[in-house]
């Protein structure tokens, strides 16, 4: 298993990028959300020149909200600064595009995007189309030191319904996912090899990073305690939050089944009563994503679904999962950071998961 650390993109995450890789960590993944974080190849940038071999990717670069030559010129520019350790993942912008109230990219959106990014940074040309233009294009000097199309960037690509699992088996080299249920993760690296194989893609292996977070209990310690509700809370209380639309918002669409009451709740007595205007409340809504809880959430927090949404007990606990989510496919566990400080989380998985597997 591999072990990546998840940064809601800070510029100054070099510093603990650094710490990651001598605790044993393989990845570091930055979001991309510009109206929440840094600038996510910016803080990559650092990242590359302050660290020595571990990989670093977008987790995930939003489609659509770059058009597609500079989204491919972006990621092989951090290429140049890190050679063969950079990856491009790529999303349809649960937070990207609903923090501004947008809806996510469409499949068709994604496709385009896709496909003139992979030729791209293949050094080839594609042919790129905005509105009624279409032309071809490329990148023009590619072995002068600006850009890295040389070593591969590999595509990973975040999906969770079955038309955008197909995709990735049609496109991408790799899935992102969230959710601990091994079942679900079968199910959709099944799928998703199924699509690879109807495509004519040879897909036997897929390498599969799930986006969680994670606590390890100290000796006596709450699963509900003030340290624990710091460290995941942000992370676990993103599955009850809403996909912005306000002709069909729904409660909580990534809530297992055993916690759609809870998001249910959320969505009816949070979320629908907020103070901030309809025609802004996704930006009340989206305060905090992934880095702190807003006030009066903590109260929508209960055991089973910090269980259910995040890797959280003792050691043995959590390494029981990990190698039942080995098990099951995954290839890469991605820790989220909650805000700007990815000490702890860094030492106890380091010392208390990685170290021991």
């Amino acid at each position: 298993m591999d072990f990546g650390i998840t940064f809601p993109s800070y510029i100054r995450a070099y510093h603990d990028v650094k710490m990651a890789e001598d605790y044993g960590f393989t990845h570091a993944w930055f979001y991309d959300s510009q109206m929440c974080y840094s600038d996510v190849y910016a803080t990559m940038a650092l990242a590359a020149e302050h660290s020595r071999y571990i990989k670093l990717g977008t987790l995930v670069s939003i489609l659509g909200n770059r058009i597609a030559p500079v989204t491919a010129h972006s990621i092989a520019t951090i290429n140049e600064l890190a050679p063969g350790r950079v990856i491009l993942g790529v999303g349809s912008g649960f937070t990207g595009r609903n923090v501004m109230g947008m809806p996510p990219a469409k499949l068709k959106t994604m496709r385009h995007e896709i496909e003139v990014i992979k030729k791209l940074l293949k050094g080839q040309e594609a042919r790129y189309i905005e509105g009624t233009l279409e032309r071809d294009i490329r990148f023009l000097n590619r072995n002068e030191g600006y850009i890295n199309v040389r070593d591969g960037i590999p595509l990973y690509m975040a999906s969770n319904g079955p038309k955008a699992n197909d995709m990735v088996g049609e496109l991408a080299d790799g899935w992102v996912t969230i959710g601990l249920n091994p079942e679900y993760i079968k199910a959709g690296i099944a799928q998703i090899k199924a699509a690879a194989k109807n495509h004519g893609r040879n897909m036997r292996s897929l390498y599969t990073t799930n986006l969680t977070s994670g606590c390890v209990l100290r000796p006596g310690e709450d699963i509900m305690s003030p340290r624990v509700i710091r460290q995941v809370g942000p992370s676990a209380i993103l599955l009850l939050h809403t996909n912005w639309d306000p002709k069909k918002m729904m409660p909580g669409p990534f809530a297992p089944p055993e916690v759609a009451g809870l998001a249910k709740k959320y969505y009816t007595q949070r979320i629908m009563k907020m103070k901030t205007p309809m025609s802004k409340r996704y930006q009340e809504m989206h305060a905090g994503h992934l880095t702190k809880l807003q006030k009066g959430e903590a109260e929508y927090l209960t055991p089973e679904l910090i269980k259910l949404a995040t890797l959280t007990g003792s050691p043995a606990e959590i390494i029981d999962r990990v190698k039942e989510l080995e098990d099951a496919g995954i290839t890469n566990l991605a820790l989220n950071v909650c805000g700007t400080d990815a000490r702890d989380i860094i030492r106890e998985f380091g010392n208390e998961v990685i170290a021991k597997l």
